[in-house]
Protein backbone atom coordinates (compact mmCIF):
# COMPACT_ATOMS: atom_id res chain seq x y z
CA UNK A 1 0.00 0.00 0.00
CA UNK A 2 1.63 3.38 -1.15
CA UNK A 3 1.04 6.99 -0.17
CA UNK A 4 -2.17 8.50 -0.68
CA UNK A 5 -2.82 12.06 -0.11
CA UNK A 6 -6.19 13.79 -0.53
CA UNK A 7 -5.74 17.41 -1.40
CA UNK A 8 -8.12 19.84 -3.25
CA UNK A 9 -5.64 22.02 -5.54
CA UNK A 10 -8.33 25.23 -4.42
CA UNK A 11 -6.51 25.25 -0.63
CA UNK A 12 -3.80 26.67 0.15
CA UNK A 13 -2.60 24.05 2.79
CA UNK A 14 -3.08 21.12 -0.23
CA UNK A 15 -0.97 23.28 -2.81
CA UNK A 16 1.89 23.50 -0.50
CA UNK A 17 1.71 19.55 0.08
CA UNK A 18 1.00 18.63 -3.33
CA UNK A 19 4.29 21.26 -4.55
CA UNK A 20 6.55 19.82 -1.91
CA UNK A 21 5.85 16.12 -2.86
CA UNK A 22 6.47 16.54 -6.87
CA UNK A 23 9.72 18.61 -6.35
CA UNK A 24 10.86 16.21 -4.11
CA UNK A 25 10.04 13.33 -6.23
CA UNK A 26 7.95 11.68 -3.94
CA UNK A 27 5.83 8.60 -4.78
CA UNK A 28 1.78 9.21 -4.17
CA UNK A 29 -1.21 8.32 -5.52
CA UNK A 30 -3.33 12.08 -6.10
CA UNK A 31 -6.76 11.55 -4.29
CA UNK A 32 -8.50 15.03 -6.01
CA UNK A 33 -11.50 16.41 -3.26
CA UNK A 34 -13.76 18.56 -5.12
CA UNK A 35 -14.90 20.51 -1.47
CA UNK A 36 -17.73 22.39 -2.96
CA UNK A 37 -19.38 19.49 -4.50
CA UNK A 38 -20.53 18.53 -1.81
CA UNK A 39 -19.98 15.64 0.90
CA UNK A 40 -19.73 12.60 -1.43
CA UNK A 41 -16.25 14.21 -3.31
CA UNK A 42 -15.08 14.15 0.38
CA UNK A 43 -15.65 10.73 1.96
CA UNK A 44 -12.36 9.37 1.14
CA UNK A 45 -10.47 11.81 2.92
CA UNK A 46 -12.99 11.85 5.84
CA UNK A 47 -12.20 8.39 6.40
CA UNK A 48 -8.87 9.12 6.20
CA UNK A 49 -9.11 11.97 8.64
CA UNK A 50 -10.72 12.45 11.73
CA UNK A 51 -11.22 15.80 11.19
CA UNK A 52 -12.88 15.39 8.02
CA UNK A 53 -10.88 18.18 5.85
CA UNK A 54 -8.22 18.26 3.33
CA UNK A 55 -5.39 17.79 3.41
CA UNK A 56 -4.86 14.29 4.27
CA UNK A 57 -2.69 12.04 4.85
CA UNK A 58 -3.11 7.52 4.22
CA UNK A 59 0.65 5.52 3.99
CA UNK A 60 -0.42 2.04 4.72
CA UNK A 61 -2.36 2.13 8.08
CA UNK A 62 -0.74 5.58 8.98
CA UNK A 63 -3.59 8.63 8.96
CA UNK A 64 -2.12 11.96 9.19
CA UNK A 65 -3.97 15.40 8.91
CA UNK A 66 -2.80 19.10 8.90
CA UNK A 67 -0.72 20.61 6.78
CA UNK A 68 2.55 21.02 8.76
CA UNK A 69 2.61 17.78 10.36
CA UNK A 70 2.54 15.84 6.82
CA UNK A 71 4.86 18.58 5.49
CA UNK A 72 7.33 17.19 8.89
CA UNK A 73 6.44 13.41 8.10
CA UNK A 74 7.25 14.03 4.36
CA UNK A 75 10.41 15.54 4.99
CA UNK A 76 11.63 12.54 7.32
CA UNK A 77 10.03 9.51 5.94
CA UNK A 78 11.93 10.89 2.35
CA UNK A 79 15.24 12.16 3.95
CA UNK A 80 14.61 15.24 1.15
CA UNK A 81 17.27 17.62 1.24
CA UNK A 82 17.94 19.68 4.55
CA UNK A 83 17.65 22.97 3.31
CA UNK A 84 14.03 22.12 3.46
CA UNK A 85 13.54 21.63 7.18
CA UNK A 86 17.34 22.49 8.21
CA UNK A 87 19.59 19.78 10.40
CA UNK A 88 20.94 23.44 12.13
CA UNK A 89 18.88 23.80 15.31
CA UNK A 90 18.97 27.43 15.03
CA UNK A 91 17.54 27.33 11.30
CA UNK A 92 15.09 24.94 12.17
CA UNK A 93 13.65 27.34 14.69
CA UNK A 94 13.43 29.79 12.39
CA UNK A 95 10.94 27.75 10.05
CA UNK A 96 9.21 27.02 13.25
CA UNK A 97 9.05 30.31 13.99
CA UNK A 98 7.63 31.27 10.48
CA UNK A 99 4.98 28.60 10.58
CA UNK A 100 3.72 29.88 14.47
CA UNK A 101 3.62 33.53 13.09
CA UNK A 102 2.25 32.40 9.46
CA UNK A 103 -1.31 31.22 11.18
CA UNK A 104 -2.06 34.10 12.92
CA UNK A 105 -0.90 36.73 10.33
CA UNK A 106 -0.58 35.92 6.92
CA UNK A 107 -3.17 32.71 6.60
CA UNK A 108 -5.80 35.09 8.97
CA UNK A 109 -5.88 38.00 6.04
CA UNK A 110 -5.25 36.24 2.79
CA UNK A 111 -7.47 33.77 1.84
CA UNK A 112 -10.69 36.10 2.82
CA UNK A 113 -9.63 37.75 -0.45
CA UNK A 114 -11.26 35.27 -1.84
CA UNK A 115 -14.27 34.62 0.48
CA UNK A 116 -15.21 38.41 -0.42
CA UNK A 117 -14.28 38.55 -3.94
CA UNK A 118 -15.16 34.80 -5.16
CA UNK A 119 -17.47 32.74 -2.31
CA UNK A 120 -19.58 35.07 -0.73
CA UNK A 121 -20.85 36.25 -3.06
CA UNK A 122 -21.22 32.80 -4.84
CA UNK A 123 -22.78 31.06 -2.22
CA UNK A 124 -25.02 34.04 -0.79
CA UNK A 125 -25.76 35.97 -3.90
CA UNK A 126 -25.00 39.08 -2.23
CA UNK A 127 -23.03 41.88 -3.41
CA UNK A 128 -19.75 42.56 -2.59
CA UNK A 129 -19.56 44.88 0.24
CA UNK A 130 -16.29 46.92 -0.52
CA UNK A 131 -15.62 48.18 2.66
CA UNK A 132 -15.04 44.91 3.66
CA UNK A 133 -12.33 44.29 0.89
CA UNK A 134 -10.97 47.41 1.76
CA UNK A 135 -10.42 46.13 5.98
CA UNK A 136 -8.69 42.70 4.24
CA UNK A 137 -6.14 44.15 2.15
CA UNK A 138 -5.03 46.81 4.69
CA UNK A 139 -4.88 43.90 7.57
CA UNK A 140 -2.86 42.31 5.02
CA UNK A 141 -0.96 45.22 3.97
CA UNK A 142 0.63 45.39 7.49
CA UNK A 143 1.03 41.10 7.67
CA UNK A 144 3.36 41.59 4.33
CA UNK A 145 5.34 44.73 6.16
CA UNK A 146 6.34 42.63 9.14
CA UNK A 147 6.64 39.84 6.53
CA UNK A 148 9.09 41.75 4.58
CA UNK A 149 10.69 43.78 7.57
CA UNK A 150 11.10 40.40 9.87
CA UNK A 151 11.48 37.60 8.12
CA UNK A 152 12.60 38.11 4.58
CA UNK A 153 14.92 41.09 4.93
CA UNK A 154 17.65 41.23 2.79
CA UNK A 155 17.81 37.21 1.84
CA UNK A 156 16.97 35.30 -1.26
CA UNK A 157 14.63 33.08 1.01
CA UNK A 158 13.24 33.38 4.79
CA UNK A 159 15.93 31.45 6.51
CA UNK A 160 18.93 32.42 4.08
CA UNK A 161 20.27 31.35 1.05
CA UNK A 162 17.82 28.12 0.07
CA UNK A 163 14.26 27.46 0.28
CA UNK A 164 12.32 25.96 2.98
CA UNK A 165 8.90 24.93 4.39
CA UNK A 166 8.12 28.30 5.62
CA UNK A 167 8.69 29.46 1.62
CA UNK A 168 6.56 26.90 0.68
CA UNK A 169 3.29 27.34 2.92
CA UNK A 170 3.71 31.67 2.64
CA UNK A 171 3.77 31.44 -1.65
CA UNK A 172 0.76 29.24 -1.73
CA UNK A 173 -1.19 31.33 1.13
CA UNK A 174 -0.04 34.52 -0.95
CA UNK A 175 -1.11 33.70 -4.56
CA UNK A 176 -4.91 33.50 -3.20
CA UNK A 177 -4.87 37.39 -3.24
CA UNK A 178 -3.51 37.12 -7.04
CA UNK A 179 -5.96 34.51 -8.10
CA UNK A 180 -8.68 37.16 -7.17
CA UNK A 181 -7.33 40.31 -8.48
CA UNK A 182 -5.64 41.28 -5.72
CA UNK A 183 -1.79 41.59 -6.67
CA UNK A 184 0.04 41.91 -3.84
CA UNK A 185 3.42 41.90 -5.57
CA UNK A 186 2.65 44.09 -8.05
CA UNK A 187 3.67 47.69 -5.83
CA UNK A 188 6.37 45.12 -3.63
CA UNK A 189 9.60 44.49 -5.74
CA UNK A 190 11.64 42.70 -2.72
CA UNK A 191 8.48 40.33 -2.30
CA UNK A 192 8.20 40.44 -5.95
CA UNK A 193 11.70 39.11 -6.29
CA UNK A 194 11.06 36.57 -3.66
CA UNK A 195 8.16 35.04 -5.44
CA UNK A 196 10.46 34.35 -8.24
CA UNK A 197 13.02 32.97 -6.77
CA UNK A 198 10.39 30.31 -5.04
CA UNK A 199 8.99 29.93 -8.11
CA UNK A 200 12.38 28.78 -9.89
CA UNK A 201 13.32 26.90 -6.97
CA UNK A 202 10.11 24.30 -7.29
CA UNK A 203 9.94 24.65 -10.91
CA UNK A 204 8.02 26.86 -12.55
CA UNK A 205 5.67 24.14 -14.46
CA UNK A 206 4.97 22.73 -11.15
CA UNK A 207 4.36 26.41 -9.45
CA UNK A 208 1.72 27.72 -11.91
CA UNK A 209 0.19 24.08 -12.59
CA UNK A 210 -0.64 23.86 -8.86
CA UNK A 211 -1.94 27.09 -9.09
CA UNK A 212 -3.94 26.88 -11.71
CA UNK A 213 -7.37 26.14 -10.50
CA UNK A 214 -7.05 29.53 -8.09
CA UNK A 215 -5.67 31.50 -11.33
CA UNK A 216 -8.78 30.67 -13.14
CA UNK A 217 -11.34 30.66 -9.76
CA UNK A 218 -13.92 32.58 -12.01
CA UNK A 219 -14.51 29.50 -13.56
CA UNK A 220 -15.52 28.38 -10.05
CA UNK A 221 -18.91 30.06 -10.59
CA UNK A 222 -19.64 27.48 -13.38
CA UNK A 223 -19.31 24.49 -11.03
CA UNK A 224 -22.60 23.00 -9.25
CA UNK A 225 -22.38 23.47 -5.70
CA UNK A 226 -24.15 21.12 -3.62
CA UNK A 227 -27.46 22.21 -2.27
CA UNK A 228 -27.23 21.06 1.02
CA UNK A 229 -23.38 22.78 1.27
CA UNK A 230 -24.67 25.86 0.17
CA UNK A 231 -27.60 25.58 2.46
CA UNK A 232 -25.34 25.12 5.22
CA UNK A 233 -22.50 28.29 4.54
CA UNK A 234 -24.63 30.58 3.06
CA UNK A 235 -25.77 31.77 7.10
CA UNK A 236 -22.10 31.16 8.11
CA UNK A 237 -20.48 33.51 5.22
CA UNK A 238 -23.33 36.32 5.49
CA UNK A 239 -21.79 37.08 8.77
CA UNK A 240 -19.06 37.68 7.33
CA UNK A 241 -21.04 40.77 5.46
CA UNK A 242 -21.82 42.68 8.76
Amino acid sequence: MGLELYLDLLSQPCRSIYIFARSNNIPFEFKHVELFKGPSNSEGAAKVSLLKKVPALKDGDFTLAECTAILLYLTRKYNTPDHWYPSDIQKRAQVDEYLSWHHANIRANAPKTMWIKVLIPLFTGQPLPAEKLQEVMEGLSTSLKQFEERFLQDKAFIIGSEISLADLVAIVELMQPVGVGCDIFEDRPRLMEWRRRVEEAVGKELFFQAHEMILNIKELSNIQIDPQLKEHLAPVLMKMLK
